[in-house]
């Protein structure tokens, strides 16, 4: 027997509800290039981009991306160093690495799918983005569920509970009521855009809530206290050397595996401070074991802070060329030799650029302030 799916929480008058939502919507949305169409393509790039990232953040990138590669077809056939370097700044590499394999799905089925369920079984697109564009760009019934939506229906419906397991399903039921009750399309743009302009994390703007009256957390008094949030584990912060080694006017940058945290963009070498080590005996010995070479002339660089989604990160970079009778470099995994102005062309960690950022800013100040004697005239 089939089991029946949850039931939305408490009784709302869905249509009159959605309806006043709409209508809000239609006088407050905010125009943004992903809504102005009904491209699945476009729109797909924009949800991906969205995921875990302002709205303010994804406009810089999102047209240039598109004039990069405007198609699935170009998107399937992507260089991943050129794809890299279109993503780079976005974070959360791992979305840019799937794009390609979905592309090249979507092609090779004949088409897009039309329903979110259809969609869930390409490459990298999950419940959320499925449902975004079985609705944006099909005008199906499709539900969906991101922070904001989540934030609105725990006050709404006052959910006493971390949103997750059993409540998280409540809220997908929830989302489901939403656009059997109004425009699919413009209910799940309307449930987000409250989110994000009214039903804030903190100090929501409840008086201009057009759902304020069913919201159960506004009655209550107490709206920014839901969601119900997990207690904040510490965060740890890693200590990093990593060196910038020269031969000549080049320095040598390694490819960081395909999997796992920045995966596909290319890093300085280097490796994690252990206990007892000064950072440059960590730098020493991270070159000998993941390079095999041993280097001379090293000299501090300024150091590079940085925060990630569950950690910090405080990095010691530093210059240093190779040892006489050293080898060359052999790592593992690719490597390039880049010059001060090369590096550009390949994308890196934002900790990474920092360090560039400064050490090739020295650099061009240096260059700048060195007499040029050829411009000097003869002496009288």
């Amino acid at each position: 027997m089939k089991k029946a799916a949850p039931r939305p929480h408490g009784r709302l008058a869905w249509k009159e509800a959605m309806g006043a939502l709409c209508a809000w919507y239609e006088e407050n949305a905010r125009s943004l290039p992903w809504r102005e169409t009904r491209d699945p393509y476009r729109i797909w790039i924009s949800e991906v981009m969205l995921q875990q990232t302002q709205v303010k953040t994804v406009l810089r990138y999102y047209g240039r991306f598109l004039e990069r590669f405007p198609t699935l077809e170009a998107l399937a056939g992507a260089d991943p160093d050129a794809l890299m370097k279109a993503w780079e700044g976005l974070g959360y590499y791992a979305r840019a690495r799937r794009l390609p394999e979905a592309a090249r799905w979507i092609l090779e089925r004949g088409g897009w799918p039309e329903t979110q369920e259809g969609l869930q079984e390409a490459p990298g697109i999950g419940r959320y983005t499925a449902g975004a564009l079985a609705s944006m760009a099909f005008g199906q019934a499709a539900p969906i569920l991101d922070g904001n939506v989540k934030r609105v229906w725990s006050r709404l419906f006052v959910v006493k509970e971390v949103p997750a397991g059993k409540a998280l399903e409540r809220f997908w039921a929830d989302s489901a009521a939403a656009v059997t009750a109004a425009d699919p399309p413009v209910v799940n743009q309307a449930l987000m855009e409250l989110g994000a302009k009214v039903c804030t994390p903190r100090s929501p703007a409840c008086g201009e809530c057009p759902l304020s009256s069913w919201c159960r957390a506004f009655k209550e008094g107490e709206p920014a206290k839901y969601p119900i949030r997990k207690p904040r584990a510490a965060v740890p912060t890693v200590q990093v050397s990593v060196g910038l080694i020269w031969r000549e006017d080049r320095f040598l940058a390694t490819l960081r595996p395909a999997e796992g945290l920045l995966g596909g963009l290319w890093e300085l070498p280097g490796g994690k401070i252990e206990d007892g080590e000064s950072p440059e005996e960590a730098l020493r010995r991270e070159l000998r074991e993941e390079l095999c070479v041993d280097v001379d002339g090293i000299e501090a660089l300024p150091i590079v802070r940085h925060a990630y989604s569950h950690f910090k990160v405080v990095i010691h970079p530093f210059d240093c060329v190779l040892a006489h009778g050293s080898p060359l470099p052999h790592p593992d995994r690719p490597m390039k030799w880049l010059t001060a102005e090369s590096w550009d062309e390949l994308a890196f960690p934002a900790a990474t650029v920092k360090i560039f950022a400064h050490r090739f800013a020295e650099a061009r100040r240096a260059a700048e302030d060195k007499p040029d004697w050829n411009a000097v005239g003869p002496a009288s």
